[in-house]
């Protein structure tokens, strides 16, 4: 058995990513490795024995001179990484999303100790400065993978020219340190990622497709006629909320939940009250047991992002559960969903289209049902543990 370092910047739960990191250290753990994780020092961290080695991250909420230097380079998590080394051998390093908290720094000591380094890519990162192929809500590929100063005039960070600039100087430092070259391969969560990665630079050889996966074993799925359509998720322009909602607002016979927060909430918030939407809850961020409840006790979930997602866990999540899943045809979505077998596909960003399958599903709800167990099927055959662990085993062995 083997010694993997877990490389990545939250020891907690903030997002998709996080959720994959820990998922894949149990599941490793499971098969008998030692997992060691590497993530930035939070007072938010799960309790590990690894702490005192989990080096200081640049503070975002309140940022000085020195933290706008360590978001760039940080000595911190370079002399924390070489000390781990020192103590405790490792056969490979797998990272995550890295850059911001722990920084390309750290790839020089790894590398000069001969471990294999492995990225899953779970963003853009590589191809685009703000990780997203997003510039103020729209697509966008105008850096074509390496011209990161093409950012600038279209400040594509929040809209604000002094944060695109830390977003492209980092792209720009991280290059410079390894964040291609020094890593042995990358893993793709989406045949979609992958491809668009390829098309911006990245090796053929150099980068696999794994799709992300729930381990069902102890997931009990529901198959009885749900009550309401839920979305769940990140409260955001991007994923298609706002066509959602006003998709959903005519339909006053179909209940909609909405489950989450972030920026876009003050705005879902004045549509619902201004259309008087008393069909369409806003229940605020959930987690655990009542978000599980939430998703059993669903018709199905919907997923309308206007963004490349890559591989998304509320799908896979979703089927687990024995629900079906409308989702835009975008990104790697696509790859998860069968139209009108496991679920419904329609265009990204098509406000009639998506109203047309809310009604649709709201008035065939044993269909709904038949659509969930053809989910569940799929993820107890293709997006299982033992699948995954195997997925991820084969490339390990290529560097051990």
């Amino acid at each position: 058995m083997h010694t993997i370092l877990n490389v990545s910047q939250n020891h907690y739960i903030r997002g998709g990513s996080d959720r994959y990191f820990f998922a894949l250290a149990e599941l490793l753990r499971k098969h008998g490795h030692q997992v060691v994780p590497f993530t930035a020092a939070s007072p938010k961290n799960e309790p590990s024995e690894w702490d005192p080695y989990f080096p200081r991250a640049a503070d975002f909420e309140n940022p000085g001179p020195i933290d706008l230097l360590r978001f760039l380079y940080s000595r911190d998590a370079a002399k924390s990484i070489q000390k781990l080394l020192n103590n405790t051998d490792v056969d490979i390093a797998h990272f995550h999303i890295y850059h911001g908290k722990l920084t390309a720094s750290i790839l020089d000591r790894l590398k000069k100790t001969g471990v294999p380094l492995i990225q899953t890519l779970h963003d853009y990162k590589l191809t685009c400065p703000v990780a997203v192929h997003l510039s103020n809500d729209e697509i966008c590929e105008a850096c074509e993978g390496k011209h990161f100063w093409r950012a600038l005039p279209k400040r594509c960070n929040r809209g604000v020219l002094t944060r695109t600039a830390l977003s492209v100087t980092e792209s720009y430092v991280s290059q410079m340190l390894g964040a291609v070259e020094k890593f042995d391969h990358f893993v793709s969560v989406s045949h979609f990622l992958r491809k668009k990665m390829i098309s911006h630079g990245i090796p053929e050889d150099k980068i696999s497709t794994v799709h992300n996966f729930v381990d069902v074993s102890d997931i009990t799925p529901n198959f009885s006629v749900g009550d309401y359509i839920l979305y769940f998720g990140r409260v955001h322009r991007s994923k298609g909320i706002l066509t959602l909602i006003e998709a959903a607002a005519p339909l006053k016979e179909v209940p909609l939940y909405i489950v989450g927060d972030g920026v876009g909430m003050p705005e879902v918030r004045r549509i619902v009250e201004q259309a008087g939407c008393e069909h369409i809850q806003l229940l605020g961020f959930k987690q655990g047991d009542e978000l599980r409840e939430l998703i059993l006790n669903s018709i199905c979930t919907v997923l309308p992002s206007e963004w490349y997602e890559n591989c998304p866990m509320s799908v896979l999540e979703s089927y687990a559960y024995g629900k079906p899943v409308i989702g835009a045809d975008i990104g790697g979505i696509p790859e998860l969903i069968v139209d009108g077998v496991d679920g419904c596909l329609v265009p990204s960003g098509d406000q009639e289209a998506l109203r047309e399958r809310l009604l649709w599903i709201s008035e065939h709800r044993n269909e709904a049902v038949e659509m969930g167990r053809v989910g569940r099927h799929k993820m107890e055959t293709m997006f299982n543990a033992d699948i995954h662990y195997k997925k991820i085993m084969d490339v390990y062995r290529k560097f051990l």
